[in-house]
């Protein structure tokens, strides 16, 4: 079971008391990413949570890292589209050491000018490792195809240009207008009782000034378009994919069975039939990602040149099976099981059960028992997958990105024209 607290000022504690650990994981979570940046400061978000380990009033960044590392302790930051989150786990006789450090890093950092530029040089080169992972690039200018002009489209890393003309000032006006306390939820979860959080965290958390920052824009809305990156690269890398459905939408789950039997695991279909019969490719897989508004449904796919045009065949026939005939008994139960092994087997880390009460808040406004999860899960039917299917999988919706030595993409243009018009 979890509790909640709200403060005053909008600040949201959530705890899950886990007593047979020895640990706390702790995470800061903040509502803000890349989709609430502009073009002009794309990236701005991840610059500052990398600002908040370079040094504060008190500490320098060699003490940040150093004092966790003396108790045996971990942390670490990240950002994503739509929240930044910081994150510490420590033996539980360390929970204050944890909530000191976060909470100094948080609200103390210096955003020196000379640890400015050093940073900015980090990121550059964080850029171009990520030039150089067209498995991962691919995936951006797939978000960037299906979200053409959207927030949400863009990288959250930013650019050269975007990074290279952040100042000092922009950090720190951003800063100010996005880490508001309603925007901030702390999660913890081991063997901390809940009343000994709130005391802790309400003489550091409760002292922020309210102030209400609603997110601002649009929803997105999903194009059929195809990008073909040419890179000098031994393999092609590709994501097809189409709109998909947001957090908290009915059919979510409906999605991720989909997904499990379409291609979240060895015994997928398209690992089998692509990879196990043909041996087209090394890498397949499908995932749903989802989002405040909206969400994505997305193939991947590396292998060579000439396998390309016959393995969209399999995949867009395979996507055809279960949009006309809907999959399998045994399918069903094996996904549904596959589930909630997954996320029973999830629960036994407590980096886990925060991240969960953590997102489940920001997304959901609660945090749904992982007995509610199973049971939405075992309830979808094989109505419910024909019908999602349909919906989800209008060829006219799909979006196709590529990266690969595509001196002329013309025949693969076509295969993708060729599918959208079936």
């Amino acid at each position: 079971m979890y509790q909640k607290t709200t403060l005053d000022n909008g600040v949201r504690i959530l705890t899950e008391e886990i007593p047979h650990v020895r640990s706390v994981s702790m995470g800061i979570w903040v509502n803000v990413g890349s989709r609430d940046e502009t073009d002009e400061n794309s990236g701005i978000s991840h610059f500052i949570e990398h600002m908040m380990f370079k040094g504060t009033k008190k500490r320098t960044p060699k003490n940040i890292a150093e004092e966790l590392d003396a108790v045996g302790g971990q942390l670490n930051a990240f950002t994503t589209k739509e929240y930044t989150c910081y994150h510490a786990k420590v033996l539980d006789e360390h929970f204050p050491l944890a909530v000191d450090i976060l909470s100094d890093m948080l609200f103390n950092s210096n955003f020196s000018q000379n640890d400015m530029e050093r940073e900015r040089n980090v990121i550059l080169e964080e850029i171009k490792m990520y030039e150089d992972t067209p498995d991962e690039l691919v995936h951006d200018l797939f978000a960037e195809t299906i979200w053409h002009g959207h927030p949400l489209g863009r990288p959250i890393i930013g650019t050269d240009e975007t990074v290279n003309a952040l100042t000092r000032e922009d950090l720190l006006s951003f800063y100010r207008q996005q880490y508001t306390p309603s925007k901030i939820i702390v999660s913890l979860a081991g063997n901390i009782k809940h009343e000994q959080a709130v005391k802790t965290l309400t003489p550091v958390f409760g002292a922020l000034k309210a102030e209400e920052k609603s997110r601002q824009g649009t929803s997105p809305v999903g194009v059929s378009d195809l990008t073909c990156y040419n890179k000098d690269t031994e393999q092609v890398h590709m994501v097809i994919g189409a709109p998909g459905y947001p957090m908290g939408h009915d059919d979510i789950y409906t999605a991720q069975i989909i997904n499990t039997v379409l291609g979240g695991g060895l015994s997928s279909r398209l690992f089998q039939e692509i990879r196990e019969k043909r041996g087209l490719v090394y890498s397949v897989y499908s995932y749903h990602s989802s989002y405040n508004d909206a969400g994505i449904f997305a193939i991947y796919a590396g292998l060579s040149k000439q396998n390309v045009k016959q393995a969209m065949e399999l995949i867009f026939k395979e996507i055809k099976d279960i949009e006309e005939k809907g999959i399998t008994e045994s399918e069903l139960q094996r996904s549904k099981d596959q589930l909630k092994g997954n996320l029973l087997l999830s629960l036994e880390n407590v980096n886990s059960r925060m991240s969960r009460l953590g997102k489940s808040e920001m997304y959901l406004g609660k945090v749904l028992k992982p007995e509610e999860i199973v049971e939405k899960v075992y309830k979808v039917s094989n109505e419910d997958i024909q019908r999602v299917a349909k919906s989800m999988f209008k060829p006219q919706k799909f979006s196709m990105a590529t990266i690969g030595p595509w001196q002329d993409s013309s025949e693969i243009e076509t295969a993708f024209n060729n599918f959208k018009h079936l």
